[in-house]
């Protein structure tokens, strides 16, 4: 036997080879290296050699561990991966096939490079395998747990030459099930449930090995050569990379926690395809089991997927395998994924979120003292989206088609067509502990921390031309527009997102040219109609295509909600009469609002919402703090604000309000009846009211806006007695309270189409007076000579 050099100690080689090619490779370069020395090669599987156990002897012998590293064009190069053809050659040579290794070796013999693990003392490992798992000394366990911690070594070898975007987790299933806390939770869970302690050990191993995502870079990059097209053809993708170095950086001491806006099935793709490029380890994606169907299901885990059952009750089994296994992968540092809204928005704006998976990882955190999650709110925003035409549908009162081999062949088809642009922007991560501390105790403290997190999505989410071109043509109310009156009809919007530092698109909307092309976008996708056969282009929103163009509006109504709410609230300050205390006023109308919308907006905290409205009060009149306001000023200011917003933001969801309000005040003192039934019954009336023109617009007619009402209502009380106010009584109030925000709401949007009515009566040949450009856009026109 040989002695290492350095400590004169004897050493063992343990080879990981997953072929004949890689054991002749890894045998010559021990020979090489370390002549002598017993070599003892181990598999993937969890059980090691004997020949293991029989080399582990004496306390200072040094246990050498080594795999065989393929490497590939991808490394120094991640750009060229980009590519099928490299994605298909890179998973083929990291494939374990041993047919295709001799041929590898023979043609390309500078690809196989042996990664050896740090080395470690048979008395280091004995201490480890004590701590860890409460093992003892020269019990069988001891040579499993020295082959587990050599794959692991070989693992982070083999980074070192791969990149940490294959940092991939290695028989997590045994390492939870072998250490003492697995054990300890067996006979918790055994007394909680009363139940034989092995019956129990059995059913929850068998839950993580349901959930567990066994990753592997062959099948990493296999699942990237077939699900690229999903999203590689469709956008052109930018991304925030400020914000991921700063990721990087925390990443080295801590998991870092993604959590997404969701509005595409591409989203997970897409940014996996972003953190791969930039060498980022692959998240373990928590997802619903509805997307384990073959073979995404088989290739998803080894991918990085986690398939959790979309409902499992009471099962306290399966809720201990979720935090178990959780907790597992943040102590080994794994980043995790899910998105926090618990489905795809059907809206365009954020759900609420779902904090279940939240407390299943607080809970996971709390049992281990020393642990830290970091928390990443991530936006995704889209030009345009191939699916959601079918979400609309479901808004309508459509099924949802069940996911499958068929729905995948034409999800595949539809994203072949490219429709523009995705972003991603990363938002102020943040330490979960801190952000639990920040929000107090108390049952909404999780709520609390996920609001934390949609609100720094909403921050960063991007205002696109395309959601401000829908905004555009669906405050025209079905008129068609020239491209001129909608280049006047977007300008004050943009002026207005730029003076508060929102980012929007300058080429799309500031140029003819680019605002075109926004327009032809949105025609080639059936969204706008354009008509050619007058003097002169005209557009409008498609027959039947309202909710569509409301799914790309609402992704930028949390930039122009606080102005939304002043518009009503100064509406209401300018009815007042002159003795009453104008700010007082306001406040209570603002707080009565925000009250009302709370289900379908998220809001700051009320401090910073203050400081918010103030700002938005300097924009709309800059003046007022140096002169005492009448009402008459307040009138005066509203009709002299370059645009008015309330009807566009707030319409939709007062009227979903007003036919559920509607519905209940029908059912008089009786209570809600089967909640399905109810939306039914909504979305009937909802078709009736706007033929009867009651209703303004119509992507108000909604199963998922009226579902957020049906919250509201049941967070008032008004769905079954439990304060003994009549029911009567309690809904009627809220109907007259919606009913009186629809009609400020009307007459904003009186003065709203009286100032359209100027931009409709101007043509290109008469442009109005034009306002002080942007220095962005005048940089942009240069000597174009166009009217902003």
């Amino acid at each position: 036997m040989t002695t290492d050099a350095r400590t004169g100690s004897p050493e063992v080689i343990v080879l990981q080879a997953r072929s004949h090619t890689e054991r002749a490779i890894l045998r010559r370069w021990a020979a090489e290296h370390h002549p002598g020395a017993p070599v003892v090669p181990i598999g993937d599987g969890p059980e090691a050699p004997a020949a293991l156990g029989e080399a582990l002897h004496g306390d200072g012998t040094v246990v050498v561990p080594a795999r065989v590293a393929w490497v590939t064009p991808e490394v120094g190069d991640p750009g060229a991966i980009g590519k099928l053809r490299g994605l298909v050659t890179t998973a083929v040579m990291r494939m374990a096939w041993s047919p295709l290794h001799p041929a590898l070796a023979r043609h390309r013999p500078d690809s196989a490079r042996v990664a050896v693990g740090e080395p470690a003392t048979v008395a280091d490992l004995m201490s480890r395998f004590v701590a860890q798992e409460n093992g003892r000394r020269g019990s069988d366990g001891f040579a499993r747990f020295v082959a587990r911690q050599a794959v692991l070594a070989c693992d982070r070898a083999e980074r070192r030459i791969l990149g940490d975007r294959y940092k991939v987790p290695r028989r997590m299933v045994e390492q939870i099930t072998s250490a003492t806390r697995f054990s300890e939770l067996v006979a918790r869970l055994a007394t909680r449930t009363g139940r034989p302690a092995p019956d129990v050990a059995e059913q929850l191993e068998d839950c993580l090995h349901e959930m567990a995502a066994v990753q592997s870079p062959p099948a990493i990059d296999v699942f990237r050569a077939i699900m690229g097209p999903m999203h590689a053809k469709a956008w052109d993708v930018q991304v925030d990379e400020a914000g991921l170095e700063r990721l990087r950086e925390l990443n080295r001491d801590h998991a870092l926690v993604f959590l997404p806006s969701h509005r595409s099935y591409a989203d997970p793709l897409l940014l996996a395809e972003v953190l791969h490029e930039r060498n980022f380890p692959r998240n373990h994606v928590l997802g619903g089991n509805n997307l384990s169907f073959w073979p995404m299901g088989a290739l998803g885990r080894r991918a990085g997927i986690v398939f959790i059952r979309r409902s499992f009750g009471g099962d306290a089994v399966y809720k201990a395998a979720i935090q178990e296994y959780l907790g597992h992968l943040l102590a080994k540092r794994f980043n995790l994924e899910w998105y926090i809204e618990g489905g795809r928005s059907r809206t365009g704006k954020l759900r609420r979120p779902r904090v279940g998976l939240l407390h299943y990882l607080v809970a996971a955190m709390e049992d281990r003292p020393g642990l830290d999650a970091i928390l990443v709110p991530v936006s995704i925003a889209y030009d345009q989206l191939h699916e959601v035409g079918a979400m609309a549908a479901e808004q309508r009162g459509g099924e949802k088609k069940a996911e499958g081999l068929g729905w995948l062949y034409h999800y595949f088809r539809e994203q072949s067509r490219h429709i523009g642009t995705a972003q991603v922007r990363i938002a102020e991560p943040v330490s979960l502990r801190d952000a639990l501390a920040e929000a107090g105790d108390g049952s909404a403290q999780l709520e609390k921390v996920a609001f934390r997190v949609c609100a720094g999505i909403n921050a960063v989410t991007p205002a696109t031309a395309t959601s401000l071109v829908t905004f555009a043509l669906l405050s025209a109310r079905d008129r068609a527009l020239t491209l001129q009156q909608v280049r006047e009809v977007v300008a004050p919007l943009a002026d207005h997102l730029e003076a508060r530092d929102v980012p929007v698109p300058i080429a799309e909307l500031r140029t003819r040219h680019g605002l075109r092309m926004t327009l032809d976008r949105l025609a080639d996708a059936g969204v706008v109609t354009v008509f050619e056969g007058g003097t002169e282009p005209v557009f409008t929103i498609g027959s039947g295509r309202h909710h569509v163009a409301a799914f790309y509006r609402n992704g930028t109504l949390h930039h122009l909600l606080n102005r939304a709410l002043l518009e009503v609230a100064l509406l209401r300050i300018g009815d007042a009469r002159d003795d009453e205390d104008l700010l007082d006023l306001g406040w209570r109308e603002l707080s009565r609002l925000r009250d009302l919308l709370k289900f379908e907006f998220f809001f700051s905290t009320r401090r910073e919402f203050r400081g918010e409205i103030l700002r938005e009060l300097d924009l709309v009149d800059p003046d007022w703090r140096q002169r005492n306001a009448r009402p008459a000023d307040v009138r005066a200011s509203l009709r002299q604000a370059p645009l008015l917003v309330a009807p566009g933001v707030l319409r939709s969801f007062l009227d979903a309000q007003l036919v559920v309000a509607d519905r209940l005040a029908a059912l008089g003192d009786r209570p809600l009846p089967e909640e399905k039934e109810f939306l039914d019954d909504c979305l009937g009336v909802g078709r009736q009211m706007l033929m009867q023109h009651r209703l303004d617009r119509p992507d108000s007619v909604s199963r998922e806006l009226y579902a957020t009402a049906l919250r509201q209502a049941e967070n008032r009380d008004l769905v079954a007695d439990g304060d003994g106010v009549p029911l009567t009584e309690k809904r009627g109030f809220w109907l007259a309270e919606v009913t009186a925000v629809i009609d400020d709401l009307g007459r904003l949007g009186d003065l709203q189409r009286a100032r359209l009515e100027v931009v409709l009566g101007t043509g290109d040949d008469e442009p109005p007076p034009a306002r002080a450009l942007p220095a962005a856009q005048e940089r942009e026109e240069g000597d174009r000579g166009v009217a902003s």
